[in-house]
């Protein structure tokens, strides 16, 4: 065991490392410069518990109501050999399936079993027919840990390309879905997009023949016909490379955490929220979507204009508390020389403000 395992092990305080899986790879990706959330992401800590432990437990997730909606549909989606399927997603892509295409679940075998057969048949250069693999397992190296996903479907050979296909329940109205439910199906997808560009790549194949194109089915206006979207997820698997390369760098992150840092859940709670404050957050407001441990991290934030969220935290440059920033407001603080832009910003806001009031009828 090297030195790296064992204090990632010291970390988790010697529970398994708890698996990653396509949400939460997605969710790293939404706060790349937390050296907390990598550092403990990395250890592989089970964050939900460690967050029930120190009293700020997880409030967010799938409901059962949207878990068995979301069934329903994908079911119905898939029904007959995925014929309706087929067609949606070559209509949508602007080609021909050339006939009818070959359906194989994916879905029955066993772990390895599921993963050896999926990587055979995705791979299998003497098949030119188009073909939709249901289900399949694909994997990723997370910071030295070997991830499994699953992908709700792979059109594979459509054009000649792979396309990865996602089915979700959220309601497409007018031509128009939920962007903040469309950004986490495409940071999703480009978890699954890489997965398979890497397993082409490994068999010898050119990984530019999985489009970053993804499709997209969702209901549409809140009935069950399904219709078919195109996704670009280019930029999400640039964000995506570059935080998994720096998860794969953790010997540097760990170089910032003091030697002693554990998240054990067996710990007390007031040792485990000392420890945890010696790692270096960086909390925003989008985290509470994303992160087991944002409500103790917004907390800890409480009082700091890090709270208040990115485009506040990037214009208040080197303005790092909500009192200092209310004094350069108010005139009573003259400032530092590098906070002369944001003091100007506060207090020409702070004349508006009183303009607006000033105007306002009593």
């Amino acid at each position: 065991m090297t030195t790296t395992e064992q204090r990632l092990a010291a970390i988790r305080g010697g529970v398994p490392a708890r698996r990653h899986n396509a949400r939460t790879i997605a969710a790293l990706t939404g706060n790349p410069g937390c050296t907390r959330r990598a550092v403990l992401d990395g250890a592989g800590v089970d964050k939900p518990r460690l967050a029930e432990r120190i009293g700020f437990p997880t409030r967010f997730g799938q409901s059962r109501f949207a878990i068995s909606r979301g069934n329903a549909f994908e079911a119905q989606v898939k029904a007959d050999g995925g014929a309706e399927l087929l067609r949606l997603v070559a209509e949508r892509l602007g080609v021909s399936p050339g006939g009818a295409a070959t359906w194989t679940d994916l879905n029955a075998d066993g772990l390895t079993q599921r993963h050896e057969r999926s990587r055979e048949l995705l791979t299998a250069a003497d098949d030119p027919s188009p073909a939709l693999f249901d289900h399949p397992l694909l994997s990723l190296e997370i910071a030295g840990q070997r991830v499994y996903l699953e992908p709700d479907l792979v059109a594979a050979r459509l054009a000649g390309r792979y396309h990865v296909v996602e089915i979700k329940s959220f309601p497409v109205v007018d031509g128009q879905a939920d962007p903040g439910k469309v950004a986490a199906a495409a940071i999703q997808s480009a978890v699954y997009v890489l997965a398979l560009r890497e397993l082409l790549a490994a068999a010898g194949h050119d990984p530019e023949l999985v489009s970053a194109d993804v499709v997209l089915i969702c209901p549409r206006d809140f009935a069950n016909q399904p219709v078919a979207s195109l996704v670009d997820v280019r930029r999400q698997l640039l964000v995506l490379r570059r935080q998994l390369t720096r998860m794969d760098r953790l010997d540097a992150l760990l170089a910032r955490v003091p030697e002693d840092f554990t998240a054990d859940p067996t710990a007390e709670p007031a040792a485990l929220v000392a420890a945890l404050g010696a790692v270096e957050a960086h909390y925003a407001p989008d985290c509470l979507a994303a992160c087991e441990l944002a409500f103790f991290c917004r907390h800890e934030a409480r009082g700091h204009t890090a709270a208040l969220g990115r485009p506040v935290r990037e214009a208040l440059g080197g303005v790092a508390s909500v009192t200092e920033a209310l004094a350069l407001a108010d005139g009573d603080h003259p400032g530092e020389p590098d906070q002369a832009e944001a003091a100007a910003l506060l207090r020409a806001a702070a004349r508006l403000r009183a303009e607006a009031l000033a105007g306002r009828p009593t």
